[in-house]
């Protein structure tokens, strides 16, 4: 059950490590995010000029994944002062792009870029942010799209637990009647181990799934990269599919890793 305090839950709206993405989702609500904030009290959201950040909320939204020692801070700090927190977005639930550099020498990596790294605050990875607290609801995406943060924050707003999708891409494209692209194509696509909620939207511009959304529970992903194999693409191809926007998450990671224990490709790191 899902309560709040206030008959207006209020809500803030937090950056962390990211590329605003999905934030601009909600700020391409347009009107329907007027029409939402009769609904919610936005108390910040910086990109729309509402700042607070101290405030203490019903919800908290957060966008990005944790890459300093002030972000350590920072997250603890908005978990104290919210009653509920959401991830929101591929950064905030898995890590990110910027979570490629996980499987990498951080310090190294650095190192090759500044000439002085003792001014940097900088962590040796980028996780997610239940890495470090309490996460109460996730929405996936890379962004998040428009009519899933509605309907997410509608149905919160209004008390109601919002229901998580566990289905794959590939139910979105039968369900819009768009031809499987592996088929009848040969083009390797992701969608039968993503978890739906982009609304097919690459598939639907004959473009294979990039796994924005993520693993689906109990993803096939050995018999989606044998079918690879099949249509003829490579194994450093096929892992750089698997390490891609949601790199981190175990399903994608152990099995790019064992291909490149089984490959002469570069090892990644522990």
């Amino acid at each position: 059950m899902i309560t709040f305090e206030n008959t207006q839950p209020t809500l803030a709206i937090h950056k962390f490590t990211s590329c605003d993405g999905c934030q601009l989702s909600l700020l391409n609500l347009g009107p329907d995010l007027l029409q939402l904030s009769k609904l919610v009290n936005i108390q910040h959201f910086v990109e729309a000029g509402i700042v607070s950040p101290d405030c203490n909320v019903d919800i908290a939204l957060i966008e990005g994944s944790i890459s300093t020692n002030a972000e350590i801070e920072r997250i603890r700090a908005i978990r104290a002062q919210s009653h509920y927190i959401v991830a929101l977005g591929a950064c905030a639930t898995a890590g990110g792009i910027q979570a490629l550099r996980n499987m990498a020498d951080g310090d190294a990596w650095l190192a090759d870029i500044y000439p002085n790294t003792e001014a940097l605050d900088s962590l040796t990875t980028s996780q997610p942010i239940a890495d470090y607290i309490r996460v109460d609801f996730e929405l996936r995406g890379c962004p998040v799209n428009e009519k899933q943060i509605t309907q997410f924050l509608l149905q919160l707003a209004q008390g109601v637990k919002p229901k998580t999708v566990d289905q794959p891409v590939c139910l979105t494209c039968k369900q819009k009647n768009i031809a499987c692209l592996m088929i009848t194509k040969k083009i390797p696509c992701m969608g039968p181990v993503t978890q739906t909620g982009c609304d097919a939207l690459c598939p639907s511009h004959q473009r294979g799934c990039f796994a924005c959304y993520g693993p689906i529970e109990q993803a096939n992903i050995d018999s989606l990269t044998e079918h690879f194999k099949h249509l003829g693409i490579s194994a450093k191809a096929i892992k750089n599919k698997l390490l891609n926007i949601n790199n981190q998450p175990s399903d994608f990671y152990k099995t790019a890793r064992r291909m490149s224990e089984n490959s002469g490709f570069r090892q990644i790191k522990a």
